[in-house]
């Protein structure tokens, strides 16, 4: 298959590095603090992430007419796929000594919202952003450098497995041009 330029470039920036053990410990750490409040986190972020970026609500019927903040956080149906997000994370987080098991359980996952949802890949990249946003949120005085670096290692590897699992099932692009103005996609690192 040919690459289209630039597009080997993309791909080089979106490979996954491993995590180092001091790496693996801060993200633990900082996981296991915000984890305590699971459902109300996950609620947070995935409210933001539909505020943001309204367009990823067409994948969900329960809430995509829901506008208002409030609604949805109320939502008994957002509560849930919040809890369903927040521990496929604690999954991979709790995992990160086990690379094979990562990779299982995203391979899962992206096998899932390609083949079921039919969700394009771009809003995983979307949403870790808004998970890094919201941890750096709430521990504002206590997410230092060395930490926000290995989150954003950890969302590299996120979504290069999850775009591994989405090329193995061949996946092909639903909508054409994607609606996302790269402006407003969240930066990858801190």
């Amino acid at each position: 298959m040919e690459k289209v330029p630039g597009e080997m470039e993309i791909e080089r920036r979106e490979r996954s590095e491993e995590l180092s053990e001091a790496e693996r410990k801060a993200v633990q750490a900082t996981w296991a603090r915000l984890y305590a409040n699971c459902e109300d986190v996950g609620v947070a972020i995935l409210v933001r992430f539909f505020v943001n970026f309204p367009s990823a609500k067409q994948y969900f019927s329960q809430f995509k007419h829901m506008e208002e903040p409030l609604e949805m956080e109320r939502s008994p149906q957002l509560r849930k796929h919040a809890c369903r997000v927040m521990g496929a994370l604690n999954t991979v987080v709790e995992n990160l000594h086990d690379p094979e098991k990562v990779s299982s359980v995203l391979a899962l996952v992206g096998k899932a919202h390609a083949l079921k949802h039919k969700v394009e890949p771009v809003y995983f990249k979307i949403l870790s952003g808004v998970i890094l946003e919201v941890i750096a949120e709430e521990f504002a005085n206590d997410f230092p450098a060395e930490t926000q670096r290995a989150w954003a290692k950890l969302r590299g590897l996120i979504y290069s497995h999850v775009t591994a699992a989405y090329k193995e099932v061949g996946w092909v692009q639903q909508v054409p041009n994607t609606t996302i103005p790269a402006a407003t996609l969240p930066s990858s690192g801190p």
